[in-house]
């Protein structure tokens, strides 16, 4: 999950924290002299732990070169600083290796982009003005659908979101079928392919296509296909496990929807509130050698991975984001272009993008959820600063 989730969490601006404690942690931050480029990255990962970010960590690679940097902690409590090899739940980054799964599927001549939803999950995607007959697989990885977010549901977001309800259902597992009949009490945004806004149910239910394609779980797909031949070592699908392994820190929220009042620790959830629309764990490393390959046409045949980069405005006023099929396409202030994904979910906030050669990729995660400026962390690695 991304963009709705933390809008639900956070606010525009974070909290302060008091000046021992800003200081203290901005002062954990990677130091040294310009001397490989990435100065303005590690001042962008300081500037976000002085915003109010427990911790940052970030890998940058660039041809053969591996660069890491971090700030601030990974443990409030113990004040352990962060770490370049924590893992952490990444949201719905998520997102783009279950449509690399699907165009693999589509590849090998077991499914079509063309295939209704209806064709592969019968009577699932109906009411309310819902018609699975008319949604195709296509619309579900590019967002143009129309099918109602569940994450937008106001009992929901009070159940999972907020802190009463968290604190009580953090560890109880939902079902996807549950999560799409959330959706379903709703009307749909718009009618199949005539706009584009961000769901997490499309991939909820992109998940379910890939087991009904392969009489196997989402999750069990994606290690085969990808984290298994890309040797992904810090990546897994938990599906109901409520821990993060280690290494890891902790992950923080407000669990409100402004960043005034308490943080609590949020590390532990049962992800199943995710599931294919952001489930996963990984670090920062294998998101850049995920993201890298993928762009380099190691994990799609070239008509695949076309169609993966033809993309749709998410904004009729502004070009420079796009969205493809599970990637987001970004042009940046220096007018470079970066292809990746964002994601976040309880207590971690993360960004992945690489150039569309593969040679320079970035992945970054903060553990608080409601501060900090990840796109400002983007900027300072590939246009300086």
């Amino acid at each position: 999950m991304t963009t709705r989730l933390r809008t639900s969490l956070a606010a525009a601006t974070a909290a302060a924290l008091t000046a021992a404690l800003t200081a203290s942690l901005a002062g954990t931050a990677t130091a040294a002299p310009d001397r490989d480029g990435h100065d303005a990255t590690r001042r962008a990962l300081r500037a976000a732990v002085a915003d109010g970010v427990p911790g940052a960590t970030a890998t940058a690679r660039d041809g053969h070169r591996t660069w890491t940097a971090t700030a601030g902690v990974g443990d409030l409590r113990t004040g352990e600083p962060r770490s370049a090899r924590d893992r952490y739940r990444v949201g719905s980054i998520t997102k783009t290796f279950v449509a690399t799964v699907v165009l693999q599927l589509e590849a090998e001549g077991r499914l079509s982009l063309d295939d209704t939803v209806e064709e592969w999950l019968p009577g699932l995607v109906r009411g309310n003005g819902h018609d699975g007959s008319r949604i195709t697989l296509r619309h579900l990885l590019n967002h143009t659908s129309g099918v109602y977010d569940y994450t937008a549901d106001e009992e929901f977001a009070r159940t999972y979101f907020l802190a009463d309800g968290f604190l009580r259902h953090r560890y109880d597992t939902v079902p996807p079928e549950r999560l799409v009949a959330v959706a379903m009490s709703h009307r749909p945004d718009f009618a199949p392919g005539a706009s584009w806004t961000y769901s997490n149910t499309n991939y909820v239910l992109a998940g379910l296509v890939v087991e009904k394609a392969t009489g196997r779980p989402w999750g069990e797909e994606v290690r085969r296909r990808i984290i298994a031949p890309l040797h992904l070592r810090a990546t897994s699908v938990p599906g109901t496990r409520v821990t993060v392994p280690a290494p890891s820190g902790r992950a923080y929220s407000k669990l409100a929807p402004t960043a005034e009042g308490p943080s609590y620790d949020v590390t532990e959830l049962n992800p199943s509130l995710a599931t294919a629309a952001g489930e996963m764990i990984s670090d920062s490393a294998d998101l850049t050698r995920f993201y890298s390959a993928l762009l380099r046409g190691r994990l799609l045949p070239p008509a695949q991975l076309a169609e993966m980069t033809a993309t749709v405005r998410t904004d009729e006023s502004d070009e420079s984001d796009r969205y493809g099929l599970g990637l987001m396409k970004r042009e940046l202030d220096c007018g470079v272009t970066v292809w990746g994904h964002g994601g976040g979910i309880h207590g971690s906030s993360s960004e992945a993008v690489t150039t569309r050669d593969g040679r320079h990729a970035l992945a970054l995660n903060f553990n608080g959820d409601w501060s900090g400026d990840s796109e400002a962390v983007i900027e300072a690695e590939f246009c300086g600063g």
